[in-house]
């Protein structure tokens, strides 16, 4: 019975790096083979360009380790031992399963395999917090470090201002705005027809966009390449870090924006319409969230005055 808890013989290779035997062709049944394979499928090539990306980042990872096993032989004690590797980081351990579980289903219809084992495995239970919400304090701290005009005071504003994501983000660009309207169409739901977000353009938003109508996206290299979300990411982390905020993220940034929106007094159906949430029960859960911290605020007040 092979081990899959145990990394294959030889060099590790960096994430993301096929092995030159598996450049060369891999062996039939092998995880290696049926990555391969399933990166052909219409399940993964109709996928959108950045998930592909996310998943395929995955995927060579475990092809790193794991690839020369087959799939035959994979059993939900191995499943485990993957995820148990990452057990200090249950996300990331989510995510490998989850990557598996594309792979066996892969195999299953190659008749590989007779029961996709991981599917039968539970997550790894992680915080319900998910990422940091930037508060205001942090927000100002972040702005008092990077002066109005420089990129990273323009990424916190438009990602604030529209609750986007970072593939959004980099990809706005005079193109996007009409009037005093911005709209754009949320690449996350690319292969579910895409969501169409129409927003009205914020006062501080548009005093930060006004001097960059003439360039092809607002965040653009300055040898006018648009940016990469990834790109982008790692810029958000360096800039984050130089204000002191090392808790602080891009990803952040989406839940401050639903934040103010919801402690503004706006309604789960009309934070839906700025920050582009697919569903009710999704934008309900932040709402809730958000309304508790608030209406303790009220209440104690209203406690003081007893």
């Amino acid at each position: 019975m092979l081990r899959l808890s145990a990394a294959q013989k030889g060099k590790r290779l960096p994430q993301g790096q096929a092995s030159p035997s598996v450049l060369s062709g891999s062996a039939p049944g092998s995880l290696s083979a049926v990555i391969a394979s399933w990166y052909r499928t219409s399940e993964f090539t109709t996928l959108s360009g950045s998930t592909q990306y996310g998943y395929k980042k995955q995927a060579e990872g475990l092809r790193n380790l794991h690839g020369t096993k087959m799939v035959a032989n994979m059993q939900r004690r191995h499943v485990k031992a993957i995820m148990a590797v990452k057990a200090h980081v249950p996300n990331a351990a989510n995510h490998d399963r989850r990557i598996l579980c594309f792979l066996l289903d892969h195999a299953l219809d190659l008749e590989l395999v007779e029961i996709n084992v991981a599917r039968g495995v539970k997550k790894l239970r992680v915080s319900d917090a998910g990422y940091h919400t930037w508060t205001e304090d942090e927000i100002s701290t972040f702005l008092s470090k990077h002066a109005v005009g420089s990129a990273a005071h323009l990424t916190l504003s438009l990602m604030l201002y529209t609750g986007a994501g970072r593939t959004d983000t980099t990809k706005m660009g005079p193109g996007n705005i009409a009037g005093d309207r911005l709209h754009y169409s949320r690449q996350k739901m690319a292969t579910r027809g895409g969501m169409l977000v129409d927003i009205p353009i914020h006062p501080v938003l548009r005093a930060c966009l006004e001097p960059l109508m003439d360039t092809t996206t607002f965040l653009q290299t300055t040898h006018g390449k648009q940016r990469s979300p990834n790109a982008l990411g790692n810029s958000m982390r360096t800039w984050c870090n130089d204000a002191g905020l090392k808790h602080c993220s891009s990803h952040g940034l989406r839940k401050a924006c639903a934040r103010r929106l919801i402690e503004a007094g706006a309604t789960p159906h009309e934070m839906m319409a700025i920050t582009g949430h697919r569903t009710l029960a999704e934008a309900q859960r932040y709402a809730e969230t958000f309304n508790r911290s608030s209406a303790a605020d009220n209440a104690m007040g209203k406690y003081d005055g007893i």
